[in-house]
């Protein structure tokens, strides 16, 4: 078998747009990846098709050979639009060859060791504004069988909080907390907005919450900041969603400076190279939690390696979409109770509609975060997207 070429879709879902690839063969057998870079599309885009010439004629089942060769020729080693575009390829080879085998990847990568892995809900507070609105969304989510919220409290923040900034982001959680009850986990997030006193000041005030976790606190280039501010607070870090290989990873566990590894699928390398990461994770005895808000060919990858990963522990979902998500691909979920089950399809065990794909093209959009519009991140015709045909 020898690949003959890629295909690129660029799909606009109103956050961002999908990057998927679809990498073809001379014996009809064909892989889907997605190499989602929100806001960079266009320039992951070029990336891939940079790398298409260096993988015509070569053997897709050759996965370590194509990302080792390819990462060492790049020269500029590193960063999120070389790592996206080998996620987005490495991904689609592993689906060539879990469909040539007639096997899900997670068989081809150790097998399976669970079902079902538990999720936490994102998106879920969309066009909120003030604390009784995500309450009110709070509350709603839960009773669609999430046990796990998270989300950004600080508006439109950077470094530092003001004293009504402050308040109202305290207000936010206290009013979320008193909406769910004890028994839902809360996860807040940061978005990289603080400096190191603010993050401290947050994550002090966070305590009384029950908070599970603290997620990127600090800007991602400090990993000496992140382990001071972990030292300094009593609830849990996450971080590493803007990390890129296992290297970057190196040192973020070196330093300690996280207690949750949230390594993305899309973004940090491929299948293998998150499998790489997670390995060292678990010889620090540290639980493993994919960064995963993008798309539905990233969550098929990703529930490949929650089923044979023994440090996985839970998994980032969006609890709605764009109306039409569910016709962009084959995607089918099992979802309840707090879990989502893991497919046993061959490869990725899904697909891509390309006519309807084409329906949506690119459309630029910018990071919401610090201009006031954080939580408008879906349209006013969202929906929940679990069990769509």
């Amino acid at each position: 078998m020898k690949i003959t070429g890629i295909k690129t879709f660029i799909c606009d879902v109103y956050r961002t747009n999908w990057v998927l690839v679809k990498v073809l063969t001379d014996e009809g057998i064909y892989g889907i990846g997605e190499a989602t870079l929100e806001h960079r599309e266009l320039a992951v885009e070029a990336a891939v098709r940079e790398l298409e010439r260096y993988i015509i004629g070569k053997d897709p089942h050759n996965i370590e050979g194509f990302w080792s060769e390819n990462h060492r020729d790049a020269y500029w080693r590193g960063g999120p639009v070389l790592t996206t575009a080998l996620s987005g390829i490495e991904m689609a080879l592993w689906d060539i060859k879990g469909k040539a085998l007639g096997v899900p990847v997670y068989q081809l990568l150790g097998g399976k060791m669970r079902d079902e892995v538990p999720c936490y809900a994102n998106a879920w507070f969309a066009g909120s504004r003030t604390p009784a609105d995500f309450a009110a969304k709070a509350k709603e989510t839960v009773k669609l069988g999430f046990k796990a919220l998270k989300w950004d409290p600080f508006g439109s923040a950077y470094l530092n909080l003001t004293s009504e900034e402050f308040d109202t982001a305290m207000t936010c959680v206290a009013a979320v907390r008193e909406a769910v009850g004890p028994g839902i986990q809360l996860l807040i997030e940061g978005h990289g907005r603080f400096n190191v006193p603010t993050a401290v000041r947050v994550g002090l005030a966070l305590e009384k919450f029950d908070i599970t976790w603290f997620e990127e606190p600090l800007p991602p280039c400090d990993l000496d900041g992140l382990a001071d501010v972990k030292s300094r607070i009593n609830i849990p870090i996450a971080a590493g969603e803007r990390l890129y290989t296992r290297w970057d990873f190196k040192e973020l566990l070196s330093k300690r400076a996280a207690d949750y590894l949230q390594p993305d699928l899309s973004h940090c390398g491929g299948i293998l190279e998150v499998r790489k990461i997670a390995a060292m994770a678990e010889c620090y005895f540290l639980p493993f939690c994919p960064h995963n808000p993008i798309g539905a060919v990233t969550n098929a990858a990703t529930l490949q390696i929650a089923a044979c990963t023994p440090n996985f522990h839970m998994l980032e979902t969006m609890s709605n979409d764009v109306p039409y998500r569910h016709l962009l691909t084959t995607e089918k979920i099992g979802f309840s109770n707090g879990m989502m089950r893991i497919p046993d399809l061959p490869g990725l065990g899904i697909d891509i509609n390309e006519e309807e794909i084409l329906k949506h093209p690119y459309k630029p959009h910018n990071l919401r975060h610090f201009n006031g519009d954080l939580t408008m991140i879906r349209p006013n015709d969202s929906q929940g997207w679990y069990g769509k045909k």
